[in-house]
Formats: structure tokens, sequence, C-alpha cells
């Protein structure tokens, strides 16, 4: 069941009309921009369990179509992180905007690739970007960008994600801001095992809520 306080919300830009979802709490105290992997979208079943724990914690969430549809089925934006970045930066300047939102810091969870597309959009425009937290990310596509992310950022992967585990560990190394590695013991990429996306939505929210409010 969709919460009562879940509003279809639509950001435009010219042409682009990006579909949206804000998930809007009682007296919030941060908003947070959900960044999909390739191929996913403001439905995401994983992001939006992630979206209602964060919800429950006073924080209003934004999940949005980074893509167009024309630009999903285009297989050559699946690893090019610009295009998603651009549409943060776009969903980061409409919460600004809007009534119910300006007031609030901002964060951004990136899963997948989207993850690398977070960080980017974090380190080109960092004013009010608070933290930033990756899902099994890619933040290695977001390699020369990460020197220059100034917002705490929390990297979660899966114990049993081996190439995403050494990505990480490389991007790690790679930031100067406040950081943090968790691996959550026995869960895969998309973190399907019983109880490891409880784990991910807890850990998120412990790191939103300490640094957005």
């Amino acid at each position: 069941m969709t919460p009562q306080y879940e509003h279809r919300v639509r950001i435009t830009k010219g042409e682009l009309a990006l579909e949206g979802i804000l998930g809007l709490p009682a007296d919030p105290r941060g908003a947070v921009v959900f960044a999909h992997g390739s191929g996913s979208g403001r439905l995401s079943p994983r992001n939006n369990f992630v979206a209602h724990h964060l919800q429950r914690e006073g924080l209003a969430t934004l999940l949005l179509d980074l893509l167009t549809e024309e630009e999903t089925d285009n297989r050559r934006n699946v690893f090019d992180i610009d295009l998603p970045a651009d549409r943060l930066l776009l969903a980061k300047d409409w919460l600004e905007s809007e009534t119910r939102t300006r007031n609030l810091g901002i964060g951004y969870f990136g899963a997948s690739t989207g993850a690398g597309a977070a960080l980017q959009a974090a380190a080109r425009e960092p004013s009010n970007i608070k933290a930033v937290v990756s899902r099994g990310g890619r933040p290695d596509l977001a390699e020369s960008y990460l020197p220059s992310v100034i917002a705490p950022t929390l990297l979660i992967v899966g114990g049993h994600d081996e190439p995403v585990i050494e990505m990480n560990q490389a991007a790690y190394d790679l930031l100067t801001c406040e950081k943090k590695l968790i691996i959550v013991p026995g869960a895969t990429h998309l973190f399907e095992e019983p109880g490891t996306l409880e784990q991910v939505a807890e850990q998120a929210g412990w790191w939103f809520v300490r640094h957005l409010t």
C-alpha cells in the first residue's frame, strides 16, 4: 500500500519531464534523492523499501526516473553517469525551490551505477548536499570526481559481491571526506537475501539522520 504522504510529482526543464514520487512525512528533517541503477526507476521495489524506512525516520524522499524511456532503451547510457548526474542536479534545484522542501538539507542515495552519478553530482555542486549513501554501488564510475566529494559518504556492499567490494575499497581510498565502508555479510549484489536489505535501510537511515539533521 502506498503511504498517504507520498505524492506524484513531475520535474520539468524545457521539453524534458521526469516522473517522480515525493515522500513527505510530517515535519521532515531532510530530503533524500534516489539515484537508481541502469534499467531501474522510481518504482524500484528495493529503493522504495529503503525510502519507506527513511520516511519513518522523518526524512523526505524523492524517487525519480532519471532517464526517459528512450534514454533507458539506449544501451550506451548504461554506464554513462553524466546524464543521470545532470538529472540529480535538476532534482536538487527542484527540491530547493519547492515550498515543502526548500529549507531541507539534501542527501543522495545511489544504487549500482546510480551511486557513481550521485557522487559525481555531489562533487559538481556540493552546496547543501549533506550526505551520500551507496548501495552495491559503482563509485569507480565517478573516479575522477571522488577526491572532490566533501559530503560524508557511506559505502554499503554485499559480502558476496566480490568485484564490487574491490571497486568500493579503491573508491574509499580516493575519498577525502568523512567516509565509512560497510560490508553486509551474506549479501549479494541486489541484497535479496533475508534481512540484508533491512540492514541497508537501517545503516542508510542512521547515516542520513546523523548528517541531514
